[in-house]
């Protein structure tokens, strides 16, 4: 048969869609068209797979020939497109059983001498296919990563001549089974660690229940840094599908297999990132820091040393959960459900208001310091909390265990009220569900609105506020938010004046 379709995918943000390899053999003079808005690598890929073909002893048809990519309005690049293009040219030249590529989609990069190289984004693949019912043909590199798409039946290869035998009926390869190597091997740093600052780690035990956005203030060494490398430990596990959603991140981000699984993601980019490399972009869209931190913690230290432009780019994910970067040919949305961490010092010189007076900051510097972040930004984060300096004890020595798992517990209770009460952490309340859950009596309604009147707090920083309570009211295992909820919540707002 001259004609052969051979099944793929190509990877369009953190989606796999369905492409379909079409191969025609004509008489005439020996050639090879490629078509389908294949990229640079993809047009490359001809030269790979004669190589291949070639030094596999096989034959590579001398004819006229046509590769069609469909459909053709869908960019492709990358080599992963290889392994389906060889099988084509072996299936339309009758060196491959036509029938026996029914029901299979193939990833695949091939070396020169038919060695099956892995490629980036298998399990956004596996997952479609899994959804389509095909079976799926990977590297063997990438087959562990393959099979967390559970129920999936996974063909695992590393030789273009493994595969033609297979296919062929002389041998049979069996499903891949998986190993379970991939597993959370790094242990998050405990909480225990950190010497005092015991109204620091309540907040951040809040932020931990309620999924809440958290800003320390504070002179050098007073450790928020320290503080928030632990909140990802106090965070409750991932759950199937949100572990699926961040290895698929992963799978398309990196080159590298997955080593970690499931693990919460904490992102600590440097203040020097730019606007691209934290929200995502490029001429092909990839994504950026807080897509990276999906379901997991983004840390931004010494956050007036940021752009205030590349900040300003938070504000849309924060309110959405997803960023949408759109280019000419390109419109790519990634998730970005993340949890915003961020530290800064109270001055340029870190030590305004420290007793010592250390600080020579004048108060048009500190103004300018503080005015690189924008009202609209700093309202979108619930909790901030300035955190003063310890008592330097060098003889302290602290129990190192422990108080991360004890916290860990708390959180998972009241984390666990929330979805039963409506579905999602307090931090993710849509309007309606926030007049639902987070309903007040007559009297402490109209003292919170008087407290927000005198502190000049926006209307985004009340409802925020009142998630903030409902998340301390879930802490203390009580249905109704009490106006004790509503003062400490006050405690983390900054007045606007």
């Amino acid at each position: 048969m001259s004609l052969a379709i051979v099944l793929s995918r190509a990877q369009v943000g953190v989606e796999a869609p369905a492409v379909t390899v079409e191969t025609h053999l004509a008489n005439g003079l020996p050639s090879l068209t490629l078509v389908g808005l294949p990229e640079g690598a993809v047009k490359e890929s001809k030269d790979r797979v004669r190589s291949a073909i070639l030094n596999c002893r096989l034959e590579f048809p001398a004819r006229r020939i046509t590769l069609n990519l469909a459909p053709a309005d869908l960019p492709k690049d990358g080599g992963r497109f290889d392994l389906a293009i060889a099988l084509g040219l072996l299936a339309a030249s009758a060196q491959v059983p036509t029938l026996a590529l029914e029901g299979i989609e193939c990833l695949g990069e091939l070396a020169l001498s038919g060695a099956i190289r892995p490629v980036q984004g298998v399990l956004p693949a596996a997952l479609a296919a899994r959804e389509a019912g095909h079976t799926l043909i990977v590297p063997a590199v990438n087959a562990e990563e393959a099979c967390l798409a559970s129920g999936l039946k996974v063909i695992a290869v590393s030789h273009l001549l493994e595969l033609v035998s297979h296919l062929n009926g002389h041998t049979v390869i069996p499903p891949y089974k998986s190993n379970g190597l991939i597993l959370q091997t790094q242990p998050y740093p405990d909480l225990s660690e950190v010497q005092g600052q015991t109204a620091a780690k309540r907040a951040l035990l809040v932020a931990a229940a309620g999924a809440h956005n958290l800003l320390f203030s504070g002179p050098p060494g007073t450790g928020k840094t320290l503080l928030a490398s632990r909140l990802p430990g106090l965070l409750p596990p991932l759950d199937e599908l949100e572990a699926l959603e961040v290895a698929a991140i992963q799978s398309v981000a990196s080159h590298a297999p997955l080593t970690s699984w499931p693990q919460r993601p904490f992102r600590q980019p440097h203040h020097s990132a730019s606007g691209p490399a934290l929200v995502g972009g490029g001429s092909r869209p990839q994504p950026g820091e807080i897509t990276l931190a999906h379901h997991g913690v983004l840390f931004l230290d010494e956050l007036p040393e940021f752009d205030r432009r590349v900040l300003e780019v938070l504000r849309e994910p924060l309110e959405s959960g997803h960023i949408v970067i759109s280019r000419a040919r390109d419109r790519v949305r990634f998730p970005a459900r993340f949890q915003l961490v961020a530290a800064m010092n109270p001055c340029p010189c870190g030590y305004h208001g420290e007793p010592t007076g250390r600080c020579r900051c004048s108060t048009d510097q500190i103004q300018r310091y503080r005015n690189k972040l924008s009202g609209p930004l700093l309202d979108r984060i619930d909790l901030h909390l300035t955190v003063a300096r310890e008592t330097t004890s060098l003889a302290a020595t602290p129990d190192c265990k422990g108080e991360s798992a004890s916290a860990a517990e708390v959180v998972s209770e009241a984390r666990q009220r929330q979805q039963r009460r409506q579905g999602c952490a307090n931090a993710f309340l849509d309007l309606p569900a926030l007049r639902q859950h987070c309903a007040l009596l007559p009297e402490d309604e109209a003292w919170l609105e008087n407290a927000c009147e005198r502190l000049n707090l926006s209307l985004r920083a009340a409802h925020r506020l009142l998630k903030v309570a409902r998340t301390l009211a879930d802490l203390e295992k009580v249905d109704a938010i009490a106006r004790c909820h509503i003062a400490e919540a006050l405690q983390y707002r900054p007045s606007s004046n």
